[in-house]
């Protein structure tokens, strides 16, 4: 008798509870990961290991056989980390990239002063870069990949442009979902310009970006994705992106609980 593969998804995001908790959807991750392994889904994490995250008390660990990887970012090379913990109560593992240039220090996008990193560019692509690398360093081919939040918003843009020929996303669909304007800050008139130093694209794969504010991120993420998930009315009224045959769009408020309509999404795009 011919052994049935589990469906696989893949969360990617810089807030996932609970290690990092910057809005209620970091909850909602947590219990749609946990919702999905317990569905028979071979789930997996990856997200930053900002230095806010304490290894000890989450005992996170590195994984030896993937470190290694160096990820170049506006044309230089940065080492990447990579570490694993086990989700608490769950039987999911969640890897975290780590560079100490990137995520060393106590914050998250701003210092104790409350003023933006002027590096936060660096560790996005960075961030976007070395998720994209592990995934094809693990062989682990993804049915779905849930995106969320600014911070990961390169990622269906470069899945689908130059990580297209990656026979390990050759059939992965891609939600991205949006929570928030969490930035007052942009990522300033350069950010194109860097991405475009750190990975061979096109000009017109950036223009949607502009220069990095929340919601040219969030535009950006939701353009290349098969579904979006608004969680916010606000974000939905401003991108006022129409759902089509080739786009689904699933707006969910993060009080409610039922996770049953992204469930679904989960189990339509993944043909299960």
């Amino acid at each position: 008798m011919a052994v049935v593969q589990k469906k696989k998804i893949l969360f990617i995001s810089h807030e996932f509870a609970p290690y990092n908790e910057e809005t209620d959807f970091a909850k909602v991750l947590n219990m749609l990961a946990v919702k999905s392994n317990d569905t028979g889904y071979e789930v997996r994490v990856i997200m930053p290991r900002f230095g806010t995250i304490n290894e000890r008390r989450h005992r996170l660990h590195e994984v030896v056989r993937l470190s290694g990887i160096n990820i170049n970012v506006d044309k230089e090379d940065y080492p990447l980390v990579i570490k694993v913990a086990s989700l608490p109560n769950a039987r999911l593992q969640v890897y975290f990239m780590d560079n100490e240039d990137m995520y060393k220090r106590k914050q998250t996008f701003h210092d104790d002063k409350g003023i933006f990193f002027d590096d936060n560019t660096e560790r996005a692509i960075f961030f976007c870069k070395g998720a994209l690398e592990t995934v094809k360093k693990f062989g682990w081919p993804p049915d779905v990949i849930h995106v969320h939040g600014w911070m990961s918003a390169l990622i269906p843009m470069y899945i689908k442009s130059y990580y297209k020929k990656e026979p390990v996303f050759a059939n992965s669909k891609l939600i991205f979902s949006a929570s928030k304007e969490t930035l007052k800050e942009s990522l300033g008139a350069s950010f194109g310009d860097q991405v475009l130093a750190s990975t061979p694209l096109k000009d017109k794969d950036l223009d949607i970006y502009k220069d990095g504010a929340t919601m040219d991120m969030y535009a950006g993420g939701a353009k290349s994705a098969d579904a979006v998930i608004f969680s916010d009315k606000s974000i939905d009224e401003k991108l006022n992106i129409k759902p089509s045959r080739s786009k689904k769009v699933l707006n969910f408020s993060s009080e409610n609980d039922d996770l049953t309509e992204i469930m679904d999404l989960y189990n339509t795009l993944a043909g299960k």
